[in-house]
């Protein structure tokens, strides 16, 4: 079956409506580069005037156009866009870009007239892209339906996706002098029908591309992404630059999951499901894919450094670390290889510092020495301007040994004018050159990333045989919690204090009481709970002051009565909770508990459904979690039950999209076994 947006960028003919004669017009920018581009199918021009443009016949409409024609590029007014699309439905057109601008982000009248177009284009069988798009460009086919300046970015493997097309047309620009090409580039502009989501399996099953780039505003259906992206991460890599990291409007919500799932979290989370990468600036996220582009992947994580001046040396190593790498242990005959070559002064430990008299053959000596040693899986050489020999030598006696390495080699270059023809050797050869030592040590990072997740993303991890499927049919918190594996410790709710001794010696002490009541969240914050209470005359005396002191502090609460608890001693306190983003569902959250959940702002969070490595890896990135194994005076506690409580969690998350929240504060995790103490569910359908 031939994908229906194929056309976008391999059509078989192309027809520009809104073609123009005059060379300031879009219109005209549109027809020179689909011709400069060298397409090869047939290229038809529709102009209100008759005549001829570059060698090609203009015709009044698109009826005329004779065939093939199965992309049709819009360049006219909005206004005229409506009829254009009725007539792209009735040639037989099912693909259009839709170029012109006036739409949704022109205010409420353009929003409308968006509507019309998709209406219309969905009545036709019409896939659109854009509008206000500076449309697609394949360097290999070829094609170039856009506007932009000529000539035509440089061949490569990047394919490039991006919401924005001003900042298409930079990043276009800004690469001729970076030294890197495109395979494909895809503008989405305002997404009325194609979205990025769309794009992203057609750009990754070209040939031509090795990984793929994304710039993201916003998302269309974050489920619907992360299915996808999953599936194209296996294939290739992606990196993505999501723009967007404000957190306000969050900080008001109720509950603690709610407060630190900023919205931006969800985005994290969702790349790191989906195993994208997330960059965090423009160069960075080119810095990367020009690695993953043109290097093999690292057998692990050890790194060798070759240098010629200490100081940018110590400047790579330091980067090292942050990223996950380290420095690799030289053997001693890789040591004697060194020492032989270099002078007395030289240092033949990691990082190598050949001193400023190294030759290019000495370069190249060194390196070939670094790759042969079985501990080294990936090199750093830095290039600082050669005080007797020049950069192009340096860079042309590597060139050769980075190309039939089987691990990876980045170069830092340092330097502007002095080191720029070496620059051009490296780029021609199509080895990933950075400006300084720490992007190159971001790039040999963003590669033993890329080695450690190969075959780790699942897309919907299996259902632990111990989570079955809960179904909410009355019951309490407890019952529902204890059907996903999630142990609790009973509440009682006591109207007196009568009834709160009783409950208290059923239950055997020491308990704790928390204030009962819909209004107070925290019940902390209002000194509504009472712990330690070890005797029926202290939980008499608590439950009457505790009552007293809420009606004080809070006259128009309503005060249900106070829970009664058994009071679990020991272990480490932790906070796991969910809360639901609007566009990737529910975010399992994990990290410190009790009243510090807030203020220490240790949590991370994870996209529900969770399996094993997941849970696990939301652990680690916690001190709450690290601290499960053990800390000065606090002995080690039950890290798999941790574990296995946010899978149950994630899957009743998961199960039940009727809950907005869930909130265990804290989840007390013992030498054996973890008790959840404080659940909040939200809607409360329990008592």
């Amino acid at each position: 079956m031939i994908d229906p947006l194929l056309p976008f960028l391999h059509p078989r003919g192309v027809a520009v409506v809104g073609a123009s004669t005059s060379p300031e017009k879009l219109g005209y920018g549109v027809a020179r580069n689909l011709v400069q581009s060298g397409f090869a199918g047939a290229i038809h021009f529709v102009s209100q005037k008759a005549g001829e443009l570059f060698g090609f016949p203009l015709y009044c409409g698109l009826s005329e156009v004779p065939d093939p024609v199965d992309l049709a590029v819009l360049v006219i007014p909005a206004s005229a866009v409506p009829q254009a699309l009725r007539d792209c439905g009735a040639r037989g057109i099912h693909a259009a870009i839709v170029v012109s601008a006036g739409f949704r982000e022109a205010g409420p009248a353009g929003e409308a007239l968006e509507r019309q177009c998709v209406e219309i284009a969905k009545a036709h069988g019409i896939r659109l892209l854009g509008p206000n798009c500076i449309g697609t460009i394949d360097t290999h086919f070829p094609l170039d339906t856009s506007f932009l300046q000529p000539p035509m970015p440089p061949q490569g493997a990047i394919a490039f996706i991006s919401h924005s097309g001003a900042f298409c047309a930079a990043v276009v620009d800004w690469s001729r002098r970076q030294g890197f090409g495109f395979s494909q580039i895809i503008s989405l502009g305002n997404q009325a029908d194609v979205n990025e989501t769309d794009v992203l399996p057609l750009v990754a099953r070209d040939d031509h591309t090795r990984v793929v780039a994304l710039y993201m505003e916003g998302v269309s259906d974050g489920v619907e992404f992360v299915r996808a992206a999953t599936a194209v991460s296996r294939m290739k890599p992606v990196v993505a630059l999501k723009v967007g990291r404000s957190e306000a409007g969050q900080r008001a919500a109720a509950s603690h999951t709610a407060a630190l799932a900023a919205s931006d979290t969800a985005f994290d989370a969702a790349f790191a499901k989906a195993g994208v990468f997330r960059a965090t600036s423009t160069e960075q996220m080119f810095d990367w894919a020009r690695a993953l582009e043109s290097c093999p992947l690292p057998g692990g994580d050890s790194v060798a450094i070759l240098t010629d001046a200490g100081g940018p040396g110590v400047i790579a190593a330091d980067a090292l670390e942050s990223l996950g790498l380290k420095l690799a242990g030289l053997s001693a005959a890789t040591r004697a290889k060194l020492a032989d070559r270099l002078p007395a002064a030289a240092s033949v430990v990691n990082p190598v510092d050949m001193l400023a008299s190294a030759s290019p053959q000495d370069y190249a000596h060194c390196l070939q020495a670094l790759l042969e040693d079985a501990s080294v899986d990936a090199a750093l050489v830095i290039v600082p301007p050669p005080p007797m020999f020049t950069a192009e030598d340096v860079a042309d006696a590597l060139i050769p040994l980075i190309q039939t390495s089987p691990k990876p080699v980045v170069i830092a270059l340092l330097g502007s004018e002095l080191t720029d023809r070496a620059f051009a050797h490296f780029n021609q050869a199509r080895v990933p050159t950075y400006p300084f030592p720490e992007r190159a040590i971001s790039a040999l990072g963003i590669l033993a990333r890329r080695a450690r997740s190969l075959g780790a993303v699942t897309a919907e991890p299996p259902r632990p045989a111990s989570v079955p499927r809960a179904i909410l049919s009355g019951g309490t918190v407890s019952q529902l919690l204890g059907a996903y594996g999630i142990q609790t410790v009973p509440l009682v709710l006591a109207h007196s204090p009568v009834e709160a001794v009783t409950a208290a010696e059923q239950q055997g002490f020491p308990v704790v009481l928390k204030i009962a009541s819909p209004n107070i969240v925290h019940k902390s914050d209002f000194n509504g709970v009472v712990l330690n209470l070890g005797d029926s005359a202290q939980v008499a005396s608590a439950y009457t002051h505790l009552i007293g002191e809420i009606e004080a502090k809070l006259p128009s609460a309503a005060i249900e009565g106070v829970w009664v608890q058994h009071q679990v001693l020991g272990g480490q306190e932790v906070i796991v909770g969910v809360a639901r983003d609007a566009n990737f569902g529910p975010l399992v959250m994990f990290g410190s508990g009790g009243v510090e959940a807030e203020g220490l702002g240790d949590v991370a969070f994870s996209l529900a459904p969770l399996d094993p490595s997941e849970a696990d890896d939301l652990i680690r990135r916690t001190w709450a979690g690290r601290r499960l194994d053990g800390f000065r005076n606090l002995p080690p506690v039950d890290r798999p039950a941790v574990r296995d409580a946010l899978m149950g969690l994630s899957w009743l998350a998961r199960d039940h999209p009727e809950l907005r929240e869930i909130e265990i504060n804290p989840l007390r995790v013992l030498a054996q076994g973890a008790f959840a103490l404080d659940v909040r569910i939200s809607p409360a359908l329990f008592p």
